[in-house]
């Protein structure tokens, strides 16, 4: 069985229907506080973080900002590129994903090429135009670089789930990229924020349909892509935000219950880690659940559910 990875995205900053979310600027002396308190003692932990490729070799925006400061013993990053270049020949990019290998490489545990391609909602990759092309032509140039500097890093997209049988995204990756793209994955990461976008009805257990989810996205969803069983899954982002009708008590819940279902599941759908969706609030004051995914508040203290993602990091890593 592999070994299972915790990990957390330490930034403030969050993806919405209008861009980046934020509000009071992140204290980089509490995050690594956090990280050192999350982390347990000899195992292994990743910092997710995010550098929005906007074309040209231009970078639009990172968060967390200056994010190698995190990067510690057993501790290193999981980077998210993001693709929101238009109309620009693919070389470009995938020259910016080889310098990207040759800067940060010895940070990083692994390397995400495109944030979920197949989304056009908030924070996803797929409103920009070419989109596929860049993910499989990135996967296959962030394989080969790799190689040839001798590094050790996964390469691998991440997506979200899809329950439309008409929707062709997976069939047309596997098609684009044939075996070469395959070969060249050592991962795919799930994003999925289970009764956050689309609440769950009361008959249906949180439990069951993180099941459900996991299952779709294994045994159709990749499938369809021609993606086997060997490639591991990882979760991405995973989170549920708190409001005023959305208590500090339920988001400890549930954390607890998605967390517990998908490790105890690990080896049916093949998921070798976790990262959570995120570490503080953008902005507690914000009732829109978009500024409320942390597990702490914007001033750095605690929520329940702090505790209880601590607890779940030390017991089943």
């Amino acid at each position: 069985m592999h070994a299972f990875t915790f990990g957390i995205y330490p930034g403030s900053a969050t993806g919405a229907e209008g861009g980046l979310v934020t509000g009071p600027a992140d204290i980089p002396e509490r995050i690594l506080e956090a990280l050192n308190d999350l982390q347990p003692a000899g195992k292994p932990f990743r910092v997710r973080a995010y550098m929005g490729y906007a074309g040209d070799g231009r970078v639009e925006a990172t968060t967390p900002q200056n994010f190698r400061q995190y990067v510690g013993e057993n501790r290193k990053l999981d980077l998210v590129l993001c693709y929101r270049a238009i109309d620009e020949p693919l070389d470009r990019w995938t020259d910016f994903i080889r310098a990207t290998l040759q800067q940060y490489g010895p940070d990083l545990a692994t390397l995400q090429i495109t944030e979920e391609a197949n989304s056009t909602g908030p924070g996803g990759d797929g409103i920009t135009p070419n989109v596929r092309a860049a993910l499989v032509a990135g996967v296959i140039t962030a394989k080969a670089e790799v190689q040839r500097l001798g590094l050790s890093i996964g390469i691998g997209f991440s997506a979200t789930i899809n329950f439309n049988p008409a929707d062709d995204f997976w069939q047309a990756i596997g098609q684009l990229g044939g075996h070469p793209f395959v070969d060249a994955l050592d991962y795919v990461a799930l994003d999925f924020f289970t009764d956050v976008f689309v609440p769950l009805p009361p008959e249906v257990a949180v439990s069951e349909a993180v099941r459900m989810v996991l299952h779709q996205f294994r045994y159709v969803n990749l499938v369809q892509a021609g993606i086997p069983e060997t490639v591991p899954i990882i979760i991405g982002e995973n989170g549920w935000p708190t409001n005023s009708t959305r208590s500090y008590e339920r988001q400890a819940e549930v954390l607890e219950i998605v967390i517990r279902t998908v490790h105890a599941h690990r080896q049916t759908f093949t998921i070798i880690g976790y990262e959570l969706f995120d570490l503080r609030d953008a902005d507690s004051s914000q009732e829109d659940i978009f500024y409320q995914f942390g597990l702490l508040r914007d001033d750095y203290s605690p929520k329940f559910a702090y505790a209880v993602f601590r607890k779940l990091v030390h017991e089943l890593s």
